[in-house]
């Protein structure tokens, strides 16, 4: 960001990433409802699952938080019970957006590598168990978040803005909480996704190999494989949604453990730090771009989904000419 004020770089990123995740993530959460996308149905539960979170965090992260700070930073979304619900809503959408992704990968895991185990967990039934236990947990975890935060300031009987309690620093309680809650989130999901793809992708490997040992000793040539040309699809997906949260989240994981580790405080944006802070921004910048790119990678890896989104943006064409011929 240097050479160009970094105020301004938040003032078009942010509503640039709300114009383009907010109609992406809700066209995705229509065309996976309708089931015509040509995935199983415990697939399209988590897909749709991470779509929702997705549009949470740009509602609550990226439109009622960032871009209400840049634009409207004297309006009522800052008082002080409010900003703490935001806060609250904040956390709880960013840990929903990562267990969701842990979860996929996991139920696809499960799919490629564990055929016993496959036809008792890869269902719809225990998709949606799966969904409503990381949902609940996420909301638990997150509820005290609403209590960490005081008024900063308070005007005419009015308590404006969030400044964390000296309790937060003080009480052993506050700080096993904020030594638990990175663990939690984005840290442990992260090591899991990285260790699932690991294993997902020996696992493949082995059978490749096995299949193809096989398949030349039976027909005494390499055929084309119908079985993994109909798990490929599935594959592409399961890989290109976690490899992309691993590359987001990177640089925010190690923001965090900069500063567990160096024992200092998130920093503020003054001059003295000012890389310190354009690290941690960039961080939270590609954190919050996962929920835009999600969208995206579903159309480009799906083809039906693509066929799907091509005929919705057709209907309004068509219901014009429609009209106009009438």
């Amino acid at each position: 960001m240097h050479g160009i004020p970094r105020g301004l770089v938040f003032a078009i990123y942010y509503p640039a990433l709300a114009a383009i995740g907010l109609p992406a993530n809700l066209a995705v959460i229509v065309i996976l409802s309708r089931r015509r996308c040509g995935l199983s149905g415990c697939i399209i539960y988590y897909l749709v699952s991470m779509a929702v979170t997705d549009l949470m965090l740009i509602v609550t992260a990226v439109i009622l938080n960032r871009i209400a700070g840049i634009y409207f930073p004297s309006s009522f979304l800052f008082i002080t019970p409010v900003c703490s619900l935001r806060l609250a809503f904040n956390f709880a959408a960013i840990d929903s957006s990562a267990w969701f992704t842990v979860a996929f990968t996991f139920d696809r895991f499960v799919a490629i590598c564990c055929q016993k185990l496959k036809m008792k967990y890869c269902t719809e039934k225990m998709a949606v168990r799966v969904i409503g236990i990381v949902s609940a947990l996420t909301c638990l975890k997150n509820v005290f978040v609403y209590f960490i935060y005081e008024p900063l300031y308070i005007i005419n009987n009015i308590p404006w803005f969030c400044s964390a309690k000296l309790a937060f620093y003080t009480s052993p309680a506050w700080a096993a909480y904020d030594w638990m809650r990175p663990i939690v989130t984005p840290c442990l999901p992260f090591i899991l996704i990285l260790l699932l793809n690991i294993l997902t992708v020996r696992h493949i490997l082995v059978a490749n190999r096995a299949r193809r040992r096989l398949r030349v000793q039976n027909n005494g040539e390499t055929q084309h494989d119908s079985e993994m040309e109909k798990r490929r699809k599935s594959i592409v997906l399961l890989f290109t949604i976690s490899g992309t949260f691993i590359l987001l989240y990177l640089l925010f994981i190690i923001t965090i453990i900069y500063v567990r580790v160096a024992k200092i405080a998130y920093f503020s944006g003054s001059d003295d730090n000012e890389a310190k802070f354009v690290l941690e921004e960039t961080g939270f910048m590609l954190l919050f771009l996962t929920s835009c790119v999600n969208p995206f990678i579903y159309a480009g890896t799906q083809s039906k989904i693509r066929d799907e989104l091509k005929n919705g943006l057709k209907y309004p064409l068509r219901v014009f000419i429609q009209i106009f011929q009438s």
